[in-house]
């Protein structure tokens, strides 16, 4: 089949780390400098548009048109030279490099491979100079722009084909992905600025608060004096939860468990919720969201990295980051917006801090356009589902989803020797805390950390118990981990055989070592060793240090390629029902949400709920509703 590799470089007005592509492309300022490019394995040539015409044989090309991040190249062609390619011609090499579990920048994936640790930073440079304004531009500058185009598609072409190429399915997903991202989805622009003033006013109360409870000692709570403070002041078990990796911690993380810790003041709580507070992500999205909104139509476009989850192949976001939004949601969000948007008083009426409020707006500021609705639906428990299928022995598990039991009362059940019936509601959430902590090989840690997003906060002992009543109730589990361990190190230790545990198989080339999912999909864990502590693999997600000789490497074991293949076949699922249905606007893992004038709940539950045929056997349940604003 025939190729066509370009790049191109432009210039623009338009901030496009701001504005995204998608606003970037369109705004009138933007234009070509130059496009470098090469039909199949000819020479690299540019056009420039100063003192060239387009080149016909371009032009008039049908085939295959491969670009790296080709959205950008796609989107230059339709509405900086207006020349409409079709969608279905794009091939996207950033989405061939994570497909193949790599990293997505061309710069990194040459590094991941082996080429020099080194950044080569005259290419941003360039970018500044020329694509920024001020524009600079010279004839020494253009002729050295040139050669870095040319050189981009020289790198591109070479690493593509040193990859395994997408198969005919995963670019066909890939083009459904695109189109989401080309449909957008309408943001509520007024809301969003509204936000901003409210975070705006709040921040200059928290920053008092701040200065007040800790008696001038911390100014602001981004001051690194902050962790010291709070540090100085808690018990060794808050201590013990603020240690991360020998350095003193003061994440998301840590401050949700240590507002949930018996060893911390209440003034040292009231800092770390400032704290909270004032880095909510939910105040940088309503800026990110308005910024991006487009000028004409209000709508965002181009949220969704197709196969952005190293490992997985899951979808992540980019720009409107709508994968990380809180699942937070205003009881009446029609009332709290009415607030905002006049400026009115909304604490206490609507939450006890404005932070609150402002998370539990974030969803709601997503819209269906005039005369139209979301139809928002979720796969029920879907990982539980597909762990114990993909083991090929827990049809004692399946036969409950089957039934439509409640799962998190089976486990309590089981594990305080109850009847179904008579488990009570805090028995009901242990048991949902075991169902959430335990699937991918969790202990009693990992049920602590679940145990204090849910409120559950048992002795070690009791916590123990817990985990061990899981894993009897969930036989299957325990034999399916070992398994998998087992399996993928065979592979490592018999190049080119295949090792099989439950619905996954695996295979080590001699390089990567690569697993096969029930769908025909293959994953890989890159440059995997067997060494004397266990397998590892380098990991494409985590960057190296500036001193760095080779790519950082994680460790694989059974909880995380357990956790890896159930997530993956998760997504299998995920594109399955995408290619089927018209109108989607949004994808967060389990969730789908269309925009249309003619709801049809049933018909998304009839897609979502009809496992492929690969998937025989896997019962599948939706959560459906029709809303006229984005909420949970």
């Amino acid at each position: 089949m025939p190729a066509l590799w370009i790049d191109f470089e432009s210039r623009s007005n338009c901030d496009l780390r701001s504005k995204g592509v998608y606003n970037y492309a369109q705004h009138a300022s933007t234009e070509v400098l130059c496009m470098s490019y090469a039909f199949d394995d000819e020479d690299v040539v540019t056009w420039t548009p100063a003192d060239q015409l387009f080149p016909a044989r371009v032009r008039s090309y049908t085939g295959l048109i491969y670009s790296h991040n080709a959205a950008f190249e796609r989107l230059i062609f339709w509405y900086v030279l207006q020349i409409n390619f079709k969608l279905e011609q794009f091939y996207c090499t950033a989405t061939q490099a994570r497909a193949n579990c790599a990293p997505g920048s061309l710069e990194d994936v040459g590094r991941f491979a082996g080429a020099s640790m080194k950044k080569d930073h005259r290419g941003a440079a360039l970018i500044r100079l020329m694509c920024v304004p001020p524009f600079k531009h010279t004839p020494d500058l253009m002729a050295e722009m040139i050669s870095y185009c040319e050189q981009d598609v020289r790198a591109m072409r070479a690493i593509s084909k040193g990859l395994r190429p997408l198969s005919d399915e995963e670019l066909a997903d890939y083009h459904v992905n695109e189109q989401i991202n080309d449909r957008g989805v309408l943001v509520d622009v007024p809301l969003c600025k509204a936000a901003i003033k409210y975070a705006a006013a709040e921040l200059v109360e928290i920053e008092a608060i701040v200065q007040e409870v800790s008696e001038g000692a911390i100014v602001s709570v981004r001051s690194p004096k902050m962790r010291q403070w709070v540090w100085d002041r808690v018990g060794e078990e808050a201590r013990t939860l603020m240690q991360k990796d020998d350095k003193i911690s003061i994440d998301k993380t840590v401050r949700a468990n240590l507002l949930n810790c018996d060893g911390v003041p209440e003034d040292v709580k009231e800092i770390i919720q400032c704290a909270d507070d004032l880095w909510a992500s939910s105040v940088a999205k309503f800026s990110r969201l308005a910024a991006l909104a487009d000028d004409e139509d209000e709508r965002v476009r181009g949220a969704f990295v197709f196969a952005g989850g190293a490992a997985t192949g899951r979808a992540s976001s980019y720009g409107a980051q709508v994968h990380n939004f809180t699942r937070k949601c205003a009881g009446d969000p029609s009332a709290v917006r009415h607030a905002m948007v006049r400026g009115h008083a909304v604490v206490p009426r609507f939450g006890e801090r404005v932070t609150d409020v402002l998370k539990g707006m974030l969803r709601p500021a997503l819209i269906p356009a005039h005369g139209r609705s979301f139809v928002v639906a979720d796969w029920s428990s879907i990982e539980a589902r597909v762990n114990p299928w993909l083991s090929g022995r827990g049809q004692d598990k399946l036969d409950i989803f089957a039934k439509g039991q409640d799962v998190y009362k089976v486990n309590a059940a089981a594990t305080f020797n109850v009847q179904i019936e008579d488990v009570t509601d805090d028995q009901r959430q242990i048991g949902k805390v075991q169902e959430l902590a335990c699937g991918f090989a969790g202990g009693v840690g990992a049920f602590a950390a679940m145990g204090r997003v849910y409120k559950v906060n048992l002795p070690e002992p009791i916590a123990r118990r817990m985990v061990d009543g899981w894993r009897r109730a969930n036989t299957w589990a325990v034999p399916f981990w070992s398994e998998l361990e087992e399996q993928y190190t065979r592979a490592m230790r018999n190049k080119g055989r295949e090792f099989t545990a439950g619905r996954i198989t695996y295979l080590f080339d001699g390089q990567h070592l690569w697993y096969a999912l029930p769908s025909g999909r293959v994953l890989c864990y890159p440059f995997a060793k067997l060494e004397q502590d266990g397998i590892s693999y380098a990991k494409s997600a985590w960057k190296p240090a500036q001193d760095a000789k080779e790519w950082p490497r994680a460790r694989l074991w059974k909880g995380l390629a357990c956790e890896n293949v159930t997530q993956a076949v998760a997504n299998d699922l995920l594109r399955h029902a995408l290619r089927q249905l018209d109108g989607v606007v949004l994808h967060i893992h389990d969730e789908i949400v269309i925009e249309t004038a003619t709801p049809n709940p049933e018909e998304l539950r009839r897609v979502m709920c009809t496992p492929p045929a690969w998937a025989n056997g896997l019962p599948l349940a939706a959560d459906v509703k029709v809303m006229e604003r984005y909420g949970k």
